[in-house]
């Protein structure tokens, strides 16, 4: 039996107090940035549709002047840039804060997964309350990495805000005192499935994230199309709902095959620990329901064209599914996999 050091795993809990505090402020920043940058832009838009509403009456004037010759009228308003790319446009200070302030959450937060993996002297994914918490910082490392590529800084306040939320989970319902595994877990096997199973839970956390952010901007595209009002103001600041699916189904595709990864590795290691490779386990069931799920929606959308909010509602019915196995399985059904220290 290894030696635990209680010491260690209380100032690990510490270090997770700090980086909470650190991704809480993280976030007011990013919802700051979300309502002054759509105010930004909105009176931008409301300064050129006025300047264009004058231009005809203007161009008439000049025409008049001139002998009937026209001057030309850009057609349509300059919207924001949607891309996703880094532009030249105006500073977002209260962007730059929040994403300081989540690299310095992050590091907190690795102290706090690491020194409780050198407390118990083993990888810190042995219950509930060590896989949330490691899930929740690669959540948060997976969205730091993409930023270096695309500015998601618009969805920073939903992928925080959900780490926030996995942190307080972890720390009110889960939360279990650092000590060594049980024989079950005490394979090499829980490296290999739990670390990619941590991976693709913390992908299909980003594209859930974005999924709601495209259905409310879907809506607005609609209303604003017929005519309407534009009652979500601060998702100005968000890209078109098509340039969010897009980009929501190739990192879904990718968290697929991480999870298809596994659900083979699961196997492997059920057959190692219980002689079979397949038992109908509550949670090898659901495991399979999520990966039945996730395929669905790639075949659907690649196949048969099941574009737009159809896809959205199938990544966060998917992403539905990997909550319910991690919580209601996990605490109210007894099978081989109930060992989530709760």
């Amino acid at each position: 039996m290894k030696s635990v050091n209680t010491e260690l795993g209380a100032t690990s809990e510490l270090f997770m107090l700090l980086a909470s505090i650190a991704y809480v402020v993280a976030l007011i920043f990013f919802v700051l940035d979300l309502v002054k940058s759509s105010r930004t832009i909105g009176a931008v838009e409301a300064r050129l549709a006025a300047g264009q509403a004058q231009a005809p009456a203007q161009a008439k004037v000049l025409a008049g002047a001139r002998g009937g010759a026209s001057a030309p009228v850009p057609a349509g308003p300059a919207m924001a840039d949607t891309s996703m790319d880094y532009s030249a446009g105006p500073r977002r200070s209260s962007a730059r804060i929040a994403v300081a302030l989540t690299v310095v959450a992050t590091v907190i937060h690795g102290a706090a997964v690491l020194t409780r993996g050198i407390a118990a002297d083993r990888v810190p994914w042995g219950n509930m309350y060590e896989f949330c918490t490691t899930g929740a910082l690669v959540v948060s490392l997976i969205f730091l990495i993409t930023l270096t590529r695309k500015d998601l800084r618009f969805v920073g306040s939903f992928v925080i805000g959900l780490v926030v939320i996995m942190l307080c989970a972890a720390t009110v319902g889960f939360a279990t005192p650092v000590a060594n595994l049980i024989p079950a877990l005490q394979s090499y096997w829980l490296i290999v499935h739990v670390s990619i199973a941590v991976a693709s839970s913390a992908l299909f956390t980003l594209t859930f994230a974005m999924s709601v952010l495209q259905l409310i901007q879907s809506s607005r595209e609609a209303r604003i199309a017929a005519g309407g009002p534009d009652k979500a103001g601060f998702m100005r600041l968000v890209p078109p709902a098509l340039s969010l699916e897009n980009l929501s189904y190739r990192l879904n595709a990718i968290a697929f095959v991480g999870w298809t990864f596994t659900l083979i590795a699961g196997a492997i290691w059920a057959e190692e620990a219980w002689g079979r490779y397949w038992g109908w386990d509550t949670k090898e069931v659901w495991t399979f329901v999520i990966w039945t799920v996730y395929a669905g929606y790639l075949h659907a959308r690649a196949t048969k064209g099941w574009t737009g909010t159809r896809a959205a509602w199938l990544s966060i019915v998917g992403y539905l599914c990997i909550v319910f196995n991690f919580t209601i399985v996990n605490i109210y059904f007894s099978g081989l996999h109930s060992y989530s220290g709760v």
